[in-house]
C-alpha cells in the first residue's frame, strides 16, 4: 500500500522533537530593508549579500582559529573595508552606525508568524540561537507579536563559538535542557543545518524563495525540507 503524503511526513519527524531551535538571521528576519540603509549612505543596494556573507565568513573563521568577535563588530569591520572599495565612501563611525542600526529595525518574513503559531500550537517548545544578538532577536519578535511563543533566546556570546561549531549547538541544548536527538534546528542556511546534524541534532532546511536551489551534496542531507515555515509547521499538526 502506497503511504499517503501525511504518513510520509510523520515518518520524517518521528520521534517528534521536543524543542525547535530557530536560526534568526534570514531564517526569521527579512534583511531586505538593509538595502535601503546602504542606499541612504550612498552605497549600492547590491552590496548587501557581499557584506552579510563577509560577516559570517569572518565570524566562522575566528571560531575555527580559536578566536571570537561579536556580530556587530564584524559588521562594522566589513563596512569599513567595503564602502571605500565598492562605493568610494569614507567610512566614518556615524555612517557605519547608520547602516548597522538597520539590524535593529528588521521585520520577519511573511510566513514566520503562521509557522511559529503552528509549531507552538503542536506543543513543541521554541527557542532561538543566533550568530547575532538576543537583543535584536527579542526586538524582532516583539514587533511581530511573536515573542510570547518562545521560551528562550540565545546567541553565540554564550559559548563564544559561532555556528556551525559543535559548541554552539551544545550550548543551546544545555540551556534548553534537552538531548541532541530531541532537538530540531531550523534554518535557511545549509551550513547551519549541516552543522546541527553533525552535532547530533536533526535539521530542517527552509528553502523560502529558493525552490529551484539544490541542497549541497557535500553536506549532510537535512532531516526535513520545507518551502517555508508554514509548510514546516503543518507537518506537526
Amino acid at each position: 500500500m502506497i503511504p499517503t503524503q501525511k504518513e510520509v511526513r510523520i515518518a520524517m519527524i518521528e520521534p517528534r522533537p521536543t524543542v525547535v531551535i530557530f536560526d534568526v538571521n534570514e531564517t526569521l528576519s527579512d534583511q531586505s530593508s538593509l538595502r535601503d540603509r546602504l542606499v541612504e549612505v550612498g552605497a549600492p543596494a547590491e552590496l548587501l549579500p557581499e557584506w552579510f556573507s563577509g560577516i559570517l565568513r569572518d565570524g566562522m573563521a575566528l571560531t575555527a582559529a580559536g578566536g571570537y568577535a561579536d556580530f556587530a563588530d564584524l559588521a562594522r569591520d566589513g563596512l569599513r573595508a567595503l564602502l571605500p572599495a565598492r562605493a568610494g565612501l569614507t567610512p566614518s563611525d556615524g555612517l557605519i552606525d547608520q547602516v548597522v542600526a538597520g539590524f535593529h529595525r528588521l521585520d520577519v518574513h511573511p510566513d514566520v508568524a503562521e509557522g511559529v503559531r503552528l509549531l507552538h500550537g503542536s506543543g513543541i517548545r521554541l527557542i532561538t540561537m543566533t550568530n547575532g544578538s538576543t537583543t535584536i532577536t527579542e526586538a524582532l519578535l516583539d514587533r511581530a507579536g511573536l515573542r510570547e511563543y518562545f521560551e528562550l533566546h540565545l546567541d553565540v556570546r554564550g559559548p563564544r563559538r559561532w555556528k556551525p561549531a559543535p559548541a554552539a549547538y551544545g550550548y543551546a541544548l544545555a540551556r534548553a535542557g534537552v538531548a541532541a536527538g530531541d532537538a530540531l534546528l531550523v534554518a535557511v542556511h545549509p551550513w547551519d543545518v549541516d552543522g546541527a546534524l553533525r552535532a547530533g541534532l536533526r535539521g530542517a532546511w527552509i528553502r523560502r524563495g529558493q525552490a529551484a536551489t539544490a541542497y549541497p551534496k557535500a553536506m549532510v542531507a537535512p532531516t526535513i525540507t520545507a518551502d517555508d515555515l508554514v509548510e514546516l509547521g503543518a507537518m506537526f499538526t
